[in-house]
C-alpha cells in the first residue's frame, strides 16, 4: 500500500514539473501583440483594427470567441473579410488568450458581458454589433441585456444560450472543483490536453477539415496553461446554471439579431439554441448552413460575412428608424 502511494505521489510530482517547465516555456513563447485596457481591476486584452469604408457614425464589429479558445481564432476567420472596411474588435474573453480571468463575479456569462462592456466604455465605442461564438452566444445575449444602448446588433454563430438535458464532459467538472481541481490542472490536463487536441479539433470541424496550421495560428498552447484551463473549466461548468436565470429574459433583446447554426453541428444542439433564440427574439434572422459543423465560422466564412454585412445594414436602418421614433425637441421659452 504504501509502495503504491509513494509511486503515485511520485507520478504527481513528475506530471508537475513536467506542467511547470511547459508553462514556462508556452508563456515564453507566446506574447502578447495587441493592447490592453483595466476593467474593474481585471486586465484585458484585445486587438482593434480600424475600418475607412463604414460611413460615419456606423456600428464596430465586436468579436468575442467561444469555449477553449482566444482572440486569435475569430481574427482568423475574420479579418481579412472586413479589414479595412469595418472597424473590428476581438477580445479574449477572461482567463483565456491573454486576459486575466478576474473574480469568481467574473465566470458568468453575465459577469464576462459587464467587463466587456466597461471594455467598450473605456474605447468609447458606443455602438456595437457583437459576434458571438458558441459558448460566446450566452455573452453576447448578456451583453445585449446589459448594454442595450450600446449593443445595436447581436450575432450567434453556433450558439449556446439556452439550458440542455444533461451536463458537461467530467474533466471540466473535476478541473472546476476547488481543491482537487487545482491539483488537477497542475498536473494531469497540460499533458493529456497536448495529446488530445488534434482529435478534440477534428470533432468540432467535421464534416470539414480545420484549416492548415490552426492550433498554430491560434496560439492555442495558451489553453494548457493550468489557469487558463482551470478558468475554461469553470465558464463551461458555470454555464448551466447561468442560463437558467439569463435565457427567460432574451425577449427584452429587441436589436437586429443574427442566428448562424449548421446542420452538422455535433458540439451543441441546434433545436435547442438556435430554435430558443427565435423564439425569443423579436427580431431574428436565421441561416442555415448545409453540411456545416460547428466551426462554421472558419469553414463557411464567406456565407457569414454576408449575413453579417445583411446585418449591419438592418442595424443602420434600425438606427435610423429610432432617430426618427424621437420625439421633436421643444422650443426653448425666451
Amino acid at each position: 500500500m504504501m509502495t503504491t502511494f509513494l509511486v503515485a505521489v511520485a507520478g504527481l510530482a513528475l506530471l508537475a514539473a513536467y506542467t511547470r517547465l511547459r508553462t514556462g516555456r508556452i508563456t515564453r513563447r507566446l506574447t502578447p501583440d495587441g493592447a490592453f485596457a483595466t476593467v474593474d481591476g481585471v486586465r484585458l486584452h484585445y486587438h482593434f483594427l480600424p475600418g475607412g469604408g463604414e460611413k460615419p457614425g456606423a456600428p464596430m464589429l465586436v468579436f468575442l470567441h467561444g469555449a477553449s479558445g482566444n482572440a486569435y481564432d475569430m481574427r482568423l476567420a475574420f479579418e481579412a473579410s472586413f479589414r479595412g472596411r469595418v472597424a473590428a474588435l476581438f477580445v479574449d474573453r477572461p482567463g483565456l488568450g491573454f486576459s486575466e480571468r478576474g473574480r469568481a463575479v467574473h465566470r458568468s456569462p453575465d459577469g464576462q458581458a459587464r467587463l466587456i462592456a466597461g471594455l467598450l466604455e473605456e474605447l468609447r465605442i458606443d455602438k456595437a454589433v457583437v459576434v458571438g461564438h458558441s459558448l460566446a452566444g450566452a455573452v453576447t445575449a448578456a451583453l445585449g441585456l446589459a448594454a442595450p444602448d450600446r449593443v445595436r446588433g447581436l450575432a450567434f454563430l453556433a450558439p449556446v444560450t439556452h439550458v440542455w438535458p444533461g451536463g458537461v464532459t467530467w474533466y471540466y467538472t473535476l478541473a472546476a472543483l476547488p481543491v482537487v481541481g487545482w491539483l488537477f490542472v497542475r498536473t494531469l490536463t497540460l499533458p493529456v490536453a497536448e495529446r488530445l487536441a488534434p482529435a478534440a479539433m477534428t470533432n468540432a470541424f467535421s464534416p470539414d477539415p480545420a484549416p492548415h496550421g490552426y492550433a498554430r495560428s491560434i496560439r492555442l498552447p495558451l489553453l494548457f496553461r493550468p489557469e487558463s484551463f482551470r478558468a475554461n473549466a469553470r465558464h463551461i461548468h458555470d454555464l448551466k446554471g447561468a442560463l437558467t436565470s439569463q435565457a427567460p429574459r432574451y425577449p427584452g433583446l429587441t436589436r437586429p439579431a443574427l442566428v448562424v447554426t449548421g446542420t452538422e453541428d455535433a458540439v451543441v444542439w441546434p433545436s435547442i439554441h438556435c430554435e430558443g433564440l427565435l423564439t425569443d427574439l423579436p427580431d431574428a434572422e436565421l441561416v442555415v448552413l448545409d453540411r456545416a459543423g460547428h466551426m462554421l465560422h472558419h469553414t463557411h466564412t464567406q456565407a457569414i460575412v454576408t449575413a453579417l454585412d445583411r446585418l449591419l445594414l438592418r442595424v443602420e436602418a434600425d438606427g435610423r428608424e429610432e432617430m426618427q421614433d424621437r420625439p421633436a425637441a421643444l422650443p426653448q421659452p425666451a
